[in-house]
Protein backbone atom coordinates (compact mmCIF):
# COMPACT_ATOMS: atom_id res chain seq x y z
CA UNK A 1 0.00 0.00 0.00
CA UNK A 2 1.47 3.06 -0.77
CA UNK A 3 1.92 5.96 1.46
CA UNK A 4 -0.85 8.74 1.79
CA UNK A 5 1.85 11.32 2.65
CA UNK A 6 4.27 10.09 -0.40
CA UNK A 7 5.00 11.47 -3.26
CA UNK A 8 2.55 10.23 -6.59
CA UNK A 9 4.85 8.09 -8.96
CA UNK A 10 7.67 8.29 -7.23
CA UNK A 11 8.34 11.93 -7.65
CA UNK A 12 9.86 14.08 -4.95
CA UNK A 13 7.61 16.91 -4.34
CA UNK A 14 8.67 20.21 -2.99
CA UNK A 15 6.97 20.06 0.36
CA UNK A 16 5.78 23.24 2.18
CA UNK A 17 5.01 24.48 5.55
CA UNK A 18 2.35 27.10 6.26
CA UNK A 19 -0.55 28.96 8.20
CA UNK A 20 -3.93 28.77 8.48
CA UNK A 21 -3.69 32.34 7.28
CA UNK A 22 -1.73 31.83 4.35
CA UNK A 23 -4.85 30.16 2.93
CA UNK A 24 -7.82 32.90 2.78
CA UNK A 25 -10.84 30.83 2.57
CA UNK A 26 -13.09 31.71 5.65
CA UNK A 27 -14.50 34.48 3.89
CA UNK A 28 -16.69 35.26 0.33
CA UNK A 29 -17.05 32.71 -2.12
CA UNK A 30 -14.20 32.60 -5.06
CA UNK A 31 -14.44 31.74 -8.44
CA UNK A 32 -10.25 31.15 -8.81
CA UNK A 33 -7.52 30.42 -6.73
CA UNK A 34 -3.95 31.87 -6.62
CA UNK A 35 -0.94 30.38 -5.65
CA UNK A 36 3.04 31.18 -5.21
CA UNK A 37 4.32 27.93 -6.88
CA UNK A 38 8.06 28.94 -6.86
CA UNK A 39 10.21 31.91 -5.47
CA UNK A 40 13.76 32.88 -7.46
CA UNK A 41 15.79 35.40 -4.97
CA UNK A 42 13.30 37.02 -2.20
CA UNK A 43 10.07 37.54 -1.62
CA UNK A 44 6.90 39.18 0.57
CA UNK A 45 5.18 36.04 0.57
CA UNK A 46 5.98 32.65 1.19
CA UNK A 47 5.96 29.51 -1.67
CA UNK A 48 2.47 28.22 -1.51
CA UNK A 49 0.99 31.55 -0.20
CA UNK A 50 -2.47 31.49 -2.12
CA UNK A 51 -4.87 34.47 -3.16
CA UNK A 52 -8.66 34.06 -3.64
CA UNK A 53 -10.53 35.65 -6.59
CA UNK A 54 -14.57 36.44 -6.01
CA UNK A 55 -16.71 37.29 -9.14
CA UNK A 56 -16.68 40.45 -8.95
CA UNK A 57 -12.89 41.50 -8.26
CA UNK A 58 -12.99 40.86 -5.23
CA UNK A 59 -9.32 39.71 -3.37
CA UNK A 60 -8.59 37.73 -0.21
CA UNK A 61 -4.88 37.24 0.81
CA UNK A 62 -1.88 38.55 -0.87
CA UNK A 63 0.46 37.16 -2.97
CA UNK A 64 3.06 40.77 -3.07
CA UNK A 65 3.19 43.79 -1.73
CA UNK A 66 0.79 44.86 -4.26
CA UNK A 67 2.77 44.81 -7.25
CA UNK A 68 1.32 41.95 -9.05
CA UNK A 69 -1.99 41.07 -7.13
CA UNK A 70 -4.51 43.22 -9.45
CA UNK A 71 -2.94 41.56 -12.53
CA UNK A 72 -3.11 38.36 -11.04
CA UNK A 73 -6.69 38.69 -10.07
CA UNK A 74 -7.50 39.86 -13.89
CA UNK A 75 -5.95 36.44 -15.15
CA UNK A 76 -7.67 34.64 -12.40
CA UNK A 77 -10.77 36.22 -13.74
CA UNK A 78 -10.12 34.50 -17.05
CA UNK A 79 -9.54 31.15 -15.48
CA UNK A 80 -12.43 31.20 -13.59
CA UNK A 81 -14.25 31.68 -17.32
CA UNK A 82 -12.63 29.29 -18.66
CA UNK A 83 -11.88 26.49 -16.12
CA UNK A 84 -8.17 25.89 -17.44
CA UNK A 85 -5.06 26.62 -14.87
CA UNK A 86 -2.62 29.15 -16.11
CA UNK A 87 1.12 29.36 -14.69
CA UNK A 88 2.26 33.30 -14.61
CA UNK A 89 5.88 34.42 -14.08
CA UNK A 90 6.47 37.54 -12.78
CA UNK A 91 9.54 39.62 -12.06
CA UNK A 92 13.14 37.75 -13.40
CA UNK A 93 12.27 36.35 -16.79
CA UNK A 94 8.54 37.48 -16.88
CA UNK A 95 7.24 38.39 -20.07
CA UNK A 96 5.05 41.32 -18.01
CA UNK A 97 7.52 43.66 -18.23
CA UNK A 98 5.45 46.68 -16.85
CA UNK A 99 5.03 44.54 -13.52
CA UNK A 100 8.34 44.91 -11.41
CA UNK A 101 8.95 43.24 -8.29
CA UNK A 102 10.47 45.98 -5.82
CA UNK A 103 12.68 42.86 -4.10
CA UNK A 104 13.81 41.88 -7.23
CA UNK A 105 13.02 38.66 -7.28
CA UNK A 106 11.14 36.12 -9.07
CA UNK A 107 7.91 34.96 -9.00
CA UNK A 108 5.46 31.43 -10.21
CA UNK A 109 1.94 31.26 -10.01
CA UNK A 110 -0.50 28.85 -10.21
CA UNK A 111 -4.19 30.05 -10.98
CA UNK A 112 -6.72 27.49 -10.78
CA UNK A 113 -10.70 28.02 -11.15
CA UNK A 114 -12.91 26.87 -8.37
CA UNK A 115 -15.80 24.50 -9.86
CA UNK A 116 -17.72 24.29 -6.76
CA UNK A 117 -18.22 25.80 -3.12
CA UNK A 118 -18.38 21.88 -2.51
CA UNK A 119 -14.69 21.48 -3.54
CA UNK A 120 -13.50 23.64 -1.09
CA UNK A 121 -15.62 22.15 2.14
CA UNK A 122 -13.10 19.76 3.55
CA UNK A 123 -10.19 22.46 3.57
CA UNK A 124 -12.85 24.96 4.87
CA UNK A 125 -13.67 22.60 7.52
CA UNK A 126 -10.29 21.83 8.93
CA UNK A 127 -9.44 25.05 8.70
CA UNK A 128 -12.69 26.21 10.98
CA UNK A 129 -11.76 23.12 13.38
CA UNK A 130 -8.08 24.47 13.95
CA UNK A 131 -7.15 21.02 12.37
CA UNK A 132 -3.63 20.33 10.34
CA UNK A 133 -4.37 19.76 7.18
CA UNK A 134 -2.13 18.51 3.89
CA UNK A 135 -3.00 19.61 0.49
CA UNK A 136 -1.64 18.71 -2.29
CA UNK A 137 -1.29 21.98 -5.38
CA UNK A 138 -1.62 20.61 -9.23
CA UNK A 139 -4.25 21.65 -11.49
CA UNK A 140 -6.98 21.77 -8.48
CA UNK A 141 -6.32 21.91 -4.86
CA UNK A 142 -6.75 18.40 -3.19
CA UNK A 143 -6.48 16.50 0.03
CA UNK A 144 -5.17 13.65 -1.69
CA UNK A 145 -1.96 13.35 -3.68
CA UNK A 146 -2.10 14.16 -7.12
CA UNK A 147 0.06 13.11 -10.03
CA UNK A 148 0.17 16.50 -11.32
CA UNK A 149 0.71 17.89 -7.52
CA UNK A 150 4.03 20.26 -7.92
CA UNK A 151 3.95 20.92 -4.29
CA UNK A 152 2.25 19.52 -1.05
CA UNK A 153 1.51 22.11 1.43
CA UNK A 154 1.08 21.48 5.17
CA UNK A 155 -1.21 23.92 6.17
CA UNK A 156 -1.65 24.35 10.17
CA UNK A 157 -3.79 26.80 12.39
CA UNK A 158 -2.58 30.25 13.08
CA UNK A 159 -1.58 30.89 16.68
CA UNK A 160 -3.76 31.21 19.60
CA UNK A 161 -3.38 33.22 22.78
CA UNK A 162 -4.68 31.80 26.47
CA UNK A 163 -3.74 34.88 28.78
CA UNK A 164 -4.57 34.89 32.48
CA UNK A 165 -3.74 37.40 34.72
CA UNK A 166 -4.86 40.96 36.09
CA UNK A 167 -4.25 44.60 35.49
CA UNK A 168 -2.49 46.19 33.17
CA UNK A 169 0.29 43.96 31.29
CA UNK A 170 -2.68 41.73 30.54
CA UNK A 171 -4.41 43.98 29.22
CA UNK A 172 -2.48 45.38 26.79
CA UNK A 173 -1.05 41.95 26.05
CA UNK A 174 -4.34 40.87 24.99
CA UNK A 175 -5.43 43.93 22.94
CA UNK A 176 -1.48 43.59 20.89
CA UNK A 177 -2.26 40.02 20.34
CA UNK A 178 -5.79 40.42 18.83
CA UNK A 179 -4.58 43.72 17.12
CA UNK A 180 -2.88 41.88 15.16
CA UNK A 181 -5.43 39.30 14.14
CA UNK A 182 -4.70 36.64 16.39
CA UNK A 183 -7.47 34.83 18.54
CA UNK A 184 -7.17 35.64 21.96
CA UNK A 185 -8.60 34.39 24.83
CA UNK A 186 -8.30 36.39 28.33
CA UNK A 187 -9.26 34.47 31.68
CA UNK A 188 -9.01 36.96 34.72
CA UNK A 189 -10.29 36.85 38.26
CA UNK A 190 -10.74 40.29 38.48
CA UNK A 191 -13.28 42.11 37.73
CA UNK A 192 -12.30 45.33 37.19
CA UNK A 193 -9.51 43.66 34.34
CA UNK A 194 -12.50 41.98 32.53
CA UNK A 195 -14.73 45.13 33.05
CA UNK A 196 -11.81 47.16 31.13
CA UNK A 197 -11.46 44.47 28.68
CA UNK A 198 -15.39 44.13 27.66
CA UNK A 199 -16.34 45.99 24.12
CA UNK A 200 -12.77 48.48 23.60
CA UNK A 201 -11.06 45.18 22.83
CA UNK A 202 -12.00 43.88 19.72
CA UNK A 203 -11.39 40.33 19.26
CA UNK A 204 -10.96 39.25 22.85
CA UNK A 205 -13.43 36.64 24.47
CA UNK A 206 -13.26 37.25 27.70
CA UNK A 207 -13.36 34.31 30.62
CA UNK A 208 -14.26 35.05 33.94
CA UNK A 209 -12.81 33.35 37.38
CA UNK A 210 -13.96 29.83 35.83
CA UNK A 211 -12.83 26.45 35.28
CA UNK A 212 -9.75 26.18 33.14
CA UNK A 213 -11.81 23.83 30.84
CA UNK A 214 -13.54 26.93 29.12
CA UNK A 215 -10.01 28.34 27.76
CA UNK A 216 -9.67 26.32 24.45
CA UNK A 217 -5.65 25.06 24.01
CA UNK A 218 -4.35 22.80 21.40
CA UNK A 219 -1.33 22.21 20.49
CA UNK A 220 -1.16 25.91 18.78
CA UNK A 221 -2.08 27.62 21.51
CA UNK A 222 0.37 29.68 23.76
CA UNK A 223 -0.63 29.83 27.21
CA UNK A 224 0.87 33.45 28.81
CA UNK A 225 0.35 34.60 32.34
CA UNK A 226 0.58 38.02 33.71
CA UNK A 227 0.07 38.26 37.56
CA UNK A 228 2.22 40.56 40.16
CA UNK A 229 0.13 38.18 43.21
CA UNK A 230 1.43 34.98 42.37
CA UNK A 231 -0.70 32.80 44.04
CA UNK A 232 -2.97 32.42 41.65
CA UNK A 233 -0.10 31.00 39.18
CA UNK A 234 0.35 27.19 40.13
CA UNK A 235 -2.95 25.46 39.21
CA UNK A 236 -3.22 27.64 35.83
CA UNK A 237 0.60 26.20 35.07
CA UNK A 238 -0.25 22.70 35.70
CA UNK A 239 -3.10 22.46 33.96
CA UNK A 240 -1.26 24.04 31.02
CA UNK A 241 1.89 22.34 31.19
CA UNK A 242 0.18 18.98 31.42
CA UNK A 243 -1.79 19.93 28.23
CA UNK A 244 -0.46 20.14 24.63
CA UNK A 245 0.45 24.22 24.48
CA UNK A 246 3.45 25.12 22.39
CA UNK A 247 4.46 27.70 24.76
CA UNK A 248 3.65 28.46 28.18
CA UNK A 249 5.56 31.64 30.04
CA UNK A 250 5.39 33.80 32.83
CA UNK A 251 5.34 37.07 34.00
CA UNK A 252 7.79 38.05 37.26
CA UNK A 253 11.08 38.15 38.23
CA UNK A 254 13.97 35.62 38.38
CA UNK A 255 13.47 35.52 41.95
CA UNK A 256 9.66 34.64 41.15
CA UNK A 257 10.48 32.49 38.67
CA UNK A 258 12.67 30.24 40.82
CA UNK A 259 9.62 30.12 43.50
CA UNK A 260 7.32 29.06 40.36
CA UNK A 261 9.24 26.09 40.00
CA UNK A 262 9.47 25.23 43.63
CA UNK A 263 5.85 25.20 44.13
CA UNK A 264 5.15 22.87 40.68
CA UNK A 265 7.77 20.59 41.92
CA UNK A 266 6.74 20.36 45.50
CA UNK A 267 3.10 19.95 43.74
CA UNK A 268 4.40 16.81 41.84
CA UNK A 269 5.00 18.05 38.33
CA UNK A 270 7.35 15.94 36.32
CA UNK A 271 10.35 17.76 35.28
CA UNK A 272 9.90 17.03 31.70
CA UNK A 273 6.53 19.43 31.78
CA UNK A 274 8.71 21.76 34.09
CA UNK A 275 10.96 22.38 31.41
CA UNK A 276 8.70 23.71 29.16
CA UNK A 277 8.10 26.54 31.16
CA UNK A 278 9.89 29.71 30.27
CA UNK A 279 10.18 32.46 32.51
CA UNK A 280 11.05 35.56 32.66
CA UNK A 281 8.80 35.95 29.26
CA UNK A 282 10.04 38.73 26.87
CA UNK A 283 13.24 39.03 24.52
CA UNK A 284 13.28 42.73 26.64
CA UNK A 285 14.97 42.12 29.80
CA UNK A 286 13.87 44.14 32.87
CA UNK A 287 10.57 46.01 31.18
CA UNK A 288 9.13 48.38 33.24
CA UNK A 289 6.32 49.34 30.86
CA UNK A 290 3.04 47.40 30.37
CA UNK A 291 3.10 47.69 26.23
CA UNK A 292 6.99 47.13 26.55
CA UNK A 293 6.34 43.56 28.12
CA UNK A 294 3.12 43.09 25.65
CA UNK A 295 4.98 43.55 22.78
CA UNK A 296 8.39 41.99 24.37
CA UNK A 297 6.41 39.02 25.03
CA UNK A 298 4.58 38.67 21.49
CA UNK A 299 7.68 38.65 19.67
CA UNK A 300 9.07 35.49 21.92
CA UNK A 301 6.02 33.71 21.42
CA UNK A 302 5.71 34.52 17.59
CA UNK A 303 9.58 33.65 17.32
CA UNK A 304 8.82 29.96 18.75
CA UNK A 305 6.01 29.45 16.22
CA UNK A 306 8.01 30.62 13.81
CA UNK A 307 10.81 28.05 14.73
CA UNK A 308 8.10 25.61 15.00
CA UNK A 309 6.98 25.87 11.36
CA UNK A 310 10.92 26.13 9.91
CA UNK A 311 11.85 23.05 11.65
CA UNK A 312 8.61 21.03 10.35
Amino acid sequence: MRDEGAAPQGRVLAEVRLRASDLPLGIGEPVALAFIAGVDGPSYRPVGAAMAIGPDAEMWGSLSSGCIDADVARHAREVAASGQPRDLRYGAGSPFRDLELPCGGGLDIRVMAVPDAASLAPIRSALAGRRPINLWLGRTLSTTPADDAVLRLRVDPDPRFAVFGKGPEALAFARMAAGAGYETHLASPDAETLAIAGPPIRGVHLVGPSPLERVPVDAFTAGVLFFHDHDHEPAILAHLLQGPAFYVGAQGSRRAAAERFRLLRAAGLAEDRLARLRGPIGLIPSTRDARTLAASVLAEVLAVAMQDVSAG
